[in-house]
């Protein structure tokens, strides 16, 4: 059942929490809310049953969690430290692809996380990321948000933006780009500079995890994540591609954030 809880900052989030002991808050990246998600709903239903809280969440801008104005970084950190609070004031966050950035992000500027498992991270370092988020933002600001999604998507599978302008939710995913400036500022700080350095604050345990059948960007991410934050480890999921198979992960995150947490 939906419940809600109202940040510092005054947005009303919804979110969906299940289970009892160390908590786990899933970070959608850019696109998916609860509605259309079900496959990270039953990773939590699954984690859930073997041991943990978790928390999934409608991000602001989207499904039932409603947004206007800019909806910054600082919005879904105040967010996310909200839930964290609710899923026992210590938490693992699990981010996917640029869900994973902000995950970094909380954790980065002192938010109470335990843990980061992070599936699919586009985060290998290019120096290209603030041009490319500029441009998105600025047809954003146009009012332009067909094509805002279009240039947010300009270097995924062509077919992933074809395939989805021939689903009936098309128009939901277009309004709910209003989210993504969060996304952006967290992919345009993780390639701010060296990731050692952009990282230095990191000191949590750390799991980067992809799919097998994944691009060769998030093995290169994984790689640059390894490298750059101590301790750090990656793991590949046989047969998985940018999107997880529910039970396997969420016997893997089960594990970790038991150990994280405590």
């Amino acid at each position: 059942m939906t419940e809600f809880v109202t940040t510092s900052l005054g947005d009303r989030i919804a979110y969906d929490k299940r289970g009892s002991g160390p908590g786990l808050v899933f970070v959608a990246g850019a696109g998916p809310f609860r509605a259309i998600d079900p496959w990270t709903t039953e990773t939590a239903e699954r984690a859930a049953a073997l041991g943990l809280t978790t928390i999934v969440y409608d991000r602001i801008g989207r499904g039932e969690s409603e947004g206007d104005g800019r909806i910054g970084l600082d919005r879904e950190l105040a967010a996310l430290t909200s839930l964290i609070d609710i899923a026992g004031g210590r938490a693992v966050l699990c981010g996917h692809s640029s869900g994973c950035a902000i995950s970094l992000a909380a954790a980065d500027r002192g938010l109470p996380v335990a843990g980061l498992a992070l599936w699919e991270a586009p985060i290998a370092p290019t120096g290209e990321a603030a041009d490319w988020i500029a441009e998105v933002e600025r047809r954003m600001d146009a009012g332009d948000l067909d094509g805002a999604l279009a240039h947010y998507m300009k270097d995924m599978p062509p077919e992933w933006l074809a395939e989805s302008k021939k689903d009936p939710m098309y128009p939901a995913f277009v309004a709910q780009v209003i989210s993504y400036r969060a996304d952006g500022e967290a992919l345009v700080w993780t390639d701010s500079g060296p990731q050692a350095e952009v990282f230095a604050k990191i000191r949590i345990p750390v799991q980067i995890v992809y799919g097998e059948q994944t691009f060769d960007e998030m093995r290169v991410a994984a790689d640059s994540v390894v490298a750059a934050i101590p301790g750090a480890i990656k793991k590949e999921m046989p047969g998985a591609n940018h999107a997880w198979a529910p039970e396997p992960m969420a016997a893997e995150l089960a594990s970790f954030t038991r150990a994280a947490v405590g």
